[in-house]
């Protein structure tokens, strides 16, 4: 095939490269990378975008064509590219919940930012928890309709919280802040009562681990999120995580609140305002060594 035909992009800007991409049909998107790199390498051919921006290394990505990913890494393709909306392989990844591709990424052993910001102003490691958060309030939807959850959302959840496993063993930190909210990892979770990663991120072995509980977004602090999920059952659980693991009961917000004056009457609001009146329990030993 000639080489004007190979970059000719159709109605959506695809060029063929791109739909080999998405099909998973390796040998022809190696043979077509080869071709172009051998001819145009100088204009970079293997960074032409479609219609969303997407070059065909992250039509890869999106399709969840991981062979396809490690084949077009090795052969060049631009690990930082990012489509329109500042996406790169690594938010893209964490978005959909596919670890097979993250693999690939530790695979090829080349160097990724894994802080680089999206146009909304999230890492990678935020994306994959608001995925892992929006798979679980499909569960939740699951359970409360048809009183069972399909085999499906089971393994959609473990596949998000591997590729957050993932990250933060290529050094995604946990502190980091989102740029429109200053959310951490860890506000995205209590805000949604995700009780699954409040136990994943409380059990990690951080250094510092207090601080990131008591980090503030927009002057409120996980407790005090966690003290304004009114009426839901896991709300003294994810207290009683908070508090026992550094939490600071006492520290205010900008309205000069505690959390406890964030309470509203419940079952369990009594059960609440003891563990919030004990004050700061002395972290756990395991967040005294390691690392994220």
């Amino acid at each position: 095939m000639d080489i004007s035909n190979l970059l000719q992009p159709d109605d959506d800007g695809d060029t063929i490269l791109h739909i080999y991409a998405a099909k998973g049909m390796r040998e022809f998107v190696r043979a077509a990378a080869e071709k172009i790199q051998l001819q145009i390498q100088p204009l970079n051919g293997l960074e032409t975008r479609e219609h969303k921006g997407k070059t065909p290394l992250l039509v890869a990505v999106t399709a969840n064509q991981a062979g396809v990913v490690s084949d077009l890494i090795e052969l060049g393709a631009d690990i930082k590219a990012a489509d329109f909306k500042g996406q790169n392989t690594l938010h893209l990844s964490a978005t959909y919940g596919y670890p097979g591709i993250l693999q690939a990424v530790v695979w090829s052993g080349v160097s990724v930012n894994v802080e680089t910001r999206n146009f909304e102003g999230l890492t990678a490691l935020h994306c994959a928890v608001k995925s892992h958060n929006a798979a679980v309030r499909r569960v939740r939807e699951m359970e409360q309709r048809i009183g069972e959850v399909p085999a499906e959302l089971h393994s959609q959840l473990q596949d998000r919280l591997q590729c957050i496993h993932l990250l933060l063993s290529m050094g995604a930190s946990v502190f980091t802040q989102d740029v429109k909210n200053s959310m951490t990892v860890l506000h995205l979770c209590v805000q949604e009562a995700n009780i699954h990663l409040v136990q994943f991120f409380t059990e990690l072995r951080i250094p510092h681990f207090a601080k990131l509980l008591n980090m503030k977004a927009h002057g409120n602090t996980v407790l005090h999120m966690a003290a304004g999920l009114h009426g839901d059952q896991h709300q003294a659980e994810i207290i009683r995580l908070l508090v026992t693991h550094g939490a600071d009961p006492t520290v205010r917000n900008l309205e000069n609140e505690q959390p406890i004056h964030l309470l509203h009457t419940n079952r369990h609001r009594e059960q609440i305002k003891l563990l919030l009146k004990r004050g700061r329990f002395p972290p756990p030993s395991n967040h005294r060594l390691g690392s994220s």
